[in-house]
């Protein structure tokens, strides 16, 4: 599979979740089928493994934000403390 033929080819890193998981599930399909060449096969499975780790790090980073808001008394959202990432 090239850029001509694929513009997402390349630009994992720069899709959105929802455009990520997106093409995720299209190359999932893809597979499913079992019609593509083995070399495209592979290739689409490597593209799906990258987006996989794309999203399953968005989804980690997402829930230390949701974790990091901080409650107040009455047990509401008062505001969020800073998330060191580690």
């Amino acid at each position: 599979m090239d850029t001509a033929t694929d513009p997402t080819a390349g630009q994992t890193g720069e899709l959105s979740f929802e455009d990520a998981l997106k093409r995720l599930e299209e190359i999932v399909r893809l597979l499913e089928k079992g019609e593509a060449p083995l070399d495209q096969s592979i290739e689409l499975y490597q593209e799906g493994d990258r987006l996989k780790r794309q999203c399953e790090a968005r989804l980690k980073a997402a829930q230390a934000r949701i974790e990091q808001i901080a409650l107040g008394a009455d047990g509401r959202p008062a505001g969020a403390t800073a998330f060191d990432g580690s």
